[in-house]
């Protein structure tokens, strides 16, 4: 334990000595891939499959605030859907013009949890996001970007899923009937609001539980969302028919456990052995106060002291008591 936490304190140093350099790198790469998926999933249009494009607009991130990495992505996915059909790049641009000015109103900061979530998508691990969100963000206002996010995995996903019949519309078809049509297979997708209900229930337990003033709240949280997660996603699949697996619903909620308890460890390492409680006062209230404190191991730098044999160099009482700051008497 105590070789992890030492490493523990060395990634911390590290992150804090070259964090001006660290963000722009993990803002480029998240970036990257971000949009080499869309690129992968969609790729309607040659001119926006360009990796020198998706490579330029990455470095570009590193230097932008995080919330251009959602600008950027979906200028991306409005291209691409209109080289497939106009209705569908109409559509998409509606829902992105409804999530942008509500995103923007209640969760400008959280960019990243709106890229993240559509990766997580991808990876087959959503329920890593309520973790994170429930566990780090002190506001359950971040849960809407998750949402967004999610929202437009699922509208991006059902156009792929239909991207035939789409494509095949004819120009005689109005663009009233366009629009409805895609528009219909959007709102009628009853897996999309199952699974997204249920990870905005899970966001809120985990949050509510990681406030409690209990001892272990975080590992408690992380339990009692895993749990709540896979029951609610398995009892829907059942019930409702999901194009989900077990197996799949079981090993996403592992990982997800396995990244929470990581970011537990780095953000929330208490020793519950030597918990203090406090009582003072002041002129109007007494203050109970419970403290805890952190795991902690410091690293030392260990200073070696060589001694020469050489037959030319003496080495007195005096010298050896110096270097041990000690008294010299008790050298006999």
């Amino acid at each position: 334990m105590t070789a992890l936490l030492e490493i523990k304190e060395r990634i911390r140093s590290f992150c804090i000595r070259f964090e001006v350099y660290l963000v722009p790198v993990v803002k480029s790469i998240l970036a990257f891939i971000t949009f080499y998926i869309i690129r992968t999933h969609l790729g309607y249009m040659n001119r926006a499959n360009n990796m020198t494009l998706i490579l330029v607009l990455a470095l570009a991130c590193a230097l932008l605030p995080a919330n251009m990495i959602v600008v950027f992505a979906a200028v991306l996915v409005l291209l691409q859907l209109y080289a497939l059909s106009k209705a569908a790049c109409l559509v998409c641009f509606l829902t992105m013009l409804v999530l942008f000015m509500l995103y923007f109103r209640f969760t400008p900061k959280k960019g990243y949890y709106a890229v993240l979530t559509p990766l997580a998508f991808v990876f087959n691990i959503p329920y890593v996001m309520p973790l994170v969100i429930g566990l780090l963000d002190e506001s359950p206002a971040s849960i809407f970007a998750m949402i967004a996010g999610g929202i437009m995995y699922y509208q991006l996903n059902g156009i792929v899923a239909n991207a035939s019949s789409i494509a095949e519309m004819t120009e005689s078809d109005s663009i009233l009937t366009k629009f409805s049509d895609v528009f219909n297979q959007f709102i009628g997708n009853r897996e999309m609001v199952i699974i997204l209900a249920i990870l905005l229930a899970s966001a809120l337990v985990i949050w509510i539980v990681r406030r409690l003033p209990v001892d272990h709240a975080w590992s408690i949280a992380i339990a009692v969302g895993s749990v709540m997660e896979f029951v609610l996603v398995f009892i829907a699949d059942v019930q409702m028919k999901l194009p989900l697996t077990m197996v799949t619903i079981l090993v996403g909620v592992v990982v997800s456990a396995l990244v929470a308890v990581i970011l537990k460890f780095f953000f929330f390492n208490l020793d519950y052995t030597r918990v203090d409680r406090v009582q003072f006062e002041d002129d109007e209230y007494y203050y109970y106060v419970k403290a805890v404190p952190k795991i902690y191991v410091s690293n030392t730098e260990k200073k070696v002291q060589k001694f020469s044999g050489d037959d030319t160099t003496k080495i007195t009482k005096k010298d050896i008591a110096r270097e041990m700051d000690i008294d010299e008497n008790l050298l006999q």
